[in-house]
């Protein structure tokens, strides 16, 4: 790949991964420092987290998946399984994120704020059980793809020797 060898790809994914965690803090923080969640709150913080997702997800796609199977072992069942795991908990809380958007969109939330409409009474019933999907996946995507990276970073160090 490149004319690049094992060892320099190995850190190449290394720094992307570990470069995509500032991304995922700094767009967390966007929505936990906006007293008001506008349309451009959102995209600002979406730009930073998909930007976080890309630079983990392009390594995991174009390098660790199709080498998983020739570097079979327990470290990489390991670091496979925590980072499905991680992925798992993304797309469980990506359900509550699309019924929050769409109830937010359709009460024109995003253009219009209105502080005093509470977003448990613009969904459906089950706002608070989407609400809560939501913190259960982004809690249980970071707490996964912490250990992932450990393990992973764990791995790099043993079979690269570089730190």
């Amino acid at each position: 790949m490149f004319g690049l060898g094992e060892a320099e790809i190995a850190t190449v994914v290394a720094v992307s991964v570990t470069l995509s965690f500032p991304l995922f803090l700094y767009g967390a923080w966007i929505m936990i420092d906006a007293e008001a969640v506008t349309w451009g709150v959102l995209v600002r913080h979406l730009k930073f987290i998909l930007s976080g997702l890309t630079l983990t997800t392009v390594p995991l796609l174009l390098w660790m998946a199709p080498r998983f199977l020739d570097q079979l072992n327990g470290f990489a069942a390991l670091h496979a399984f925590l980072g499905l795991q991680a992925y798992a908990m993304l797309a469980f809380g990506g359900t509550g994120i699309v019924r929050v958007f769409r109830a937010k969109w359709r009460h024109n939330l995003y253009h219009d704020y209105d502080e005093d409409v509470l977003l448990d009474e613009i969904g459906d019933e089950n706002m608070r059980f989407w609400r809560r999907r939501i913190r259960i996946g982004v809690f249980g995507y970071v707490f996964f793809w912490l250990l992932a990276y450990v393990v992973g970073m764990a791995r790099y160090v043993v079979k690269y020797g570089i730190v």
